[in-house]
């Protein structure tokens, strides 16, 4: 691992506080926080000019994020069906989900930036921030692991629980836990239908899904939007609103319960024809 000392050794204790979490290897730490804008900068202090940046550290982070948040809703949730946690799961690792996990952390402050992406308020960005959380939980993992020589990987899994559990699992249970007692669904909680269809698709490795404006209804003061959701060629399902984002809202939300394994009836009714969904 290079090293890239660029921060002071104040900074990365003060960082280290607000994580819980002390680093072995400080150049995963700084790895972590180093955005591809900055990473192929040379000659100003701030990079070694290897070209490393955070975008590894993210991938391996996902995959943390994503197996320890489904291993903690199975713990609280053993009730739930498929769908519920796939639910559940998607709100807390949403992209807006991780990037208030990374405003919490006032990450934003010790992000390493190039010039235009700092310009530009690339330190209060949700998905940079979400992203760099994910990149920090794979440091976490990686750096606990390495404490262990000829490990199996369980101290790195033990300081990236912790640091999950707390940070993104906990300060959602309960709003996650009364939503189950009212004997909801969790389509309610979720909010953002689009984001939770990308990451049901994703962990299916099904591709992206694509949104198309179909039709236009009525005048401009009274105006509906009706849009198609595509996967590929294929229509999901479609969806009504006032406005262009509500109505993909809509159209995400019909195809979610269409694809969500424990909407049967949704699926029986589907067959090559797209449901219909309205959302103001």
């Amino acid at each position: 691992m290079a090293k890239r000392p660029t921060k002071t050794a104040t900074a990365d204790d003060a960082l280290e506080v607000r994580l819980r979490y002390r680093f072995r290897d400080p150049a995963l730490l700084q790895l972590a926080l180093t955005h591809s804008s900055l990473a192929f900068e040379a000659g100003d202090g701030r990079t070694n000019g290897t070209g490393e940046d955070n975008e590894q550290l993210e991938f391996l982070g996902d995959a943390v994020v994503g197996l320890l948040v489904t291993e903690l809703l199975v713990r609280h949730f053993p009730e739930r069906r498929e769908g519920d946690l796939t639910r559940m799961r998607a709100m807390l690792v949403s992209g807006k989900g991780m990037g208030e996990v990374g405003v919490r952390l006032a990450i934003g402050r010790d992000l390493q930036l190039g010039k235009g992406e700092d310009a530009s308020g690339g330190r209060t960005k949700s998905a940079l921030l979400a992203d760099t959380v994910e990149a920090l939980v794979a440091a976490i993992y990686l750096d606990a692991n390495a404490a262990t020589p000829g490990g199996n990987g369980g101290a790195g899994l033990k300081a990236a629980r912790s640091f999950v559990e707390r940070e993104i699992f906990q300060p959602r249970l309960a709003e996650l836990k009364s939503a189950a007692q009212q004997g909801a669904r969790f389509g309610g909680i979720v909010g953002d239908w689009k984001s939770a269809l990308q990451e049901l698709l994703q962990a299916r490795a099904e591709g992206q899904p694509l949104y198309r404006t179909v039709e236009e209804i009525g005048n401009d003061h009274n105006k509906r939007f009706r849009v198609e959701v595509l996967l590929g060629d294929r229509v999901l399902a479609d969806g009504e609103g006032t406005s262009k984002k509500s109505a993909q809202q809509a159209a995400a939300r019909v195809a979610y319960d269409i694809l969500s394994p424990v909407d049967s009836e949704a699926v029986a009714k589907a067959g090559s024809e797209p449901l219909t969904g309205a959302q103001g």
